[in-house]
């Protein structure tokens, strides 16, 4: 009797007794014992080796590589598309606020002015200057899904810092409104007393005074890049602030009474910020190529923060 690999082999002896039927069946099945026998004695298997797995591996590598890039852009379109969406949800609030309200838009900010509360904004109530503001008791609350400003889904790393000194917007989800000359007066002529910046802030524009709605932004993707103590934090901000502050009614573009604006328009899409317009529609803006001055710091720059061309007032003004 002979043993292979835990294989019993019967004899010829035992093979000659057998029925016909059986020695078929054994013939059969040589094949298969051989391709045992085969198997025990070091032969080739019919599983995959390991250069071949190694192989397929690297294969599916190149593939992920090739096409990860392709899924993210395809994701990042997809945030801003529902960016674009969220924009316009404002635009459309603002406008049904008019309606609600002679024709005036909301106001940005109320309550900002030197010595104010600096409570209120159009996107949310606070209680304190180191709270967040609170949307569902904001003026645009009523006429918002959820009674609330919707995030901007884009990744965005903005502070989570409470400090009211470094992160004092925080509540707007990253949107900003054209406060200089549609959330506030501040853009006329004649403020020079007190009882008249407090009526600038306080009071806004008529929707009959746009005259180009098509051309005349109202919100934004927005962010600020603050230094606090030696140290920059990335923060939510209110306001999409336009390239020149105006004085006496005209853009100031040399800066010499008030110095100028910092940027604030965030082109947090693959270089680009979308924008709301006065009439409702949303477009995509690409951001201009930086010119720092006061204010405008190469680390903002970095940041994606700054302005659409062309860069002046033009595209915020009423005219």
């Amino acid at each position: 009797m002979i043993y292979d690999c835990g294989l019993r082999i019967k004899p010829q002896s035992f093979l000659a007794t057998e029925n016909t039927e059986d020695t078929e069946k054994m013939v059969k099945s040589k094949k298969k014992k051989e391709n045992f026998v085969s198997l025990c004695l070091g032969g080739k298997s019919s599983g995959f080796s390991l250069v071949e797995i190694m192989v397929v591996v690297s294969t599916v590598s190149v593939v992920m590589a090739v096409t990860m890039p392709a899924m993210n852009t395809a994701r990042s379109r997809a945030r801003a598309i529902v960016c674009r969406s969220n924009l316009r949800q404002l635009v459309l609030a603002n406008i049904g606020y008019s309606n609600d309200h002679d024709g005036y838009y909301v106001s940005a900010a109320g309550d900002m002015y030197f010595g104010g509360k600096n409570l209120r904004r159009w996107h949310g109530v606070r209680e304190n200057i180191n709270a967040s503001f609170d949307a569902k008791k904001g003026p645009l609350a009523g006429y918002l899904a959820d009674g609330k400003v919707k995030k901007c889904p884009e990744k965005t790393e903005f502070t989570q810092n409470t400090v009211g000194a470094i992160n004092f917007e925080r509540g707007c989800g990253g949107y900003g409104y054209n406060m200089q000359y549609l959330g506030s007066r501040l853009w006329q002529n004649g403020i020079s007393t007190m009882s008249a910046w407090i009526k600038a802030y306080s009071t806004t524009v008529n929707a009959m005074e746009v005259k180009r709605t098509a051309e005349t932004l109202m919100f934004a993707d927005t962010a600020f890049y603050k230094n606090y103590q030696g140290a920059w934090y990335l923060i939510e901000y209110s306001f999409a602030e336009s390239p020149y502050y105006v004085v006496e009614g005209e853009p100031d573009i040399g800066g010499g009474a008030l110095g100028y604006p910092s940027p604030s328009i965030h082109f947090r899409h693959y270089g680009s910020a979308n924008v709301g317009w006065v009439d409702g529609h949303v477009e995509a803006k690409p951001m201009a190529k930086p010119v720092l001055r006061d204010n405008y710091t190469a680390e903002m720059a970095k940041m994606n923060i700054g302005w659409f061309e062309p860069v002046d007032n033009t595209l915020f003004d009423l005219q």
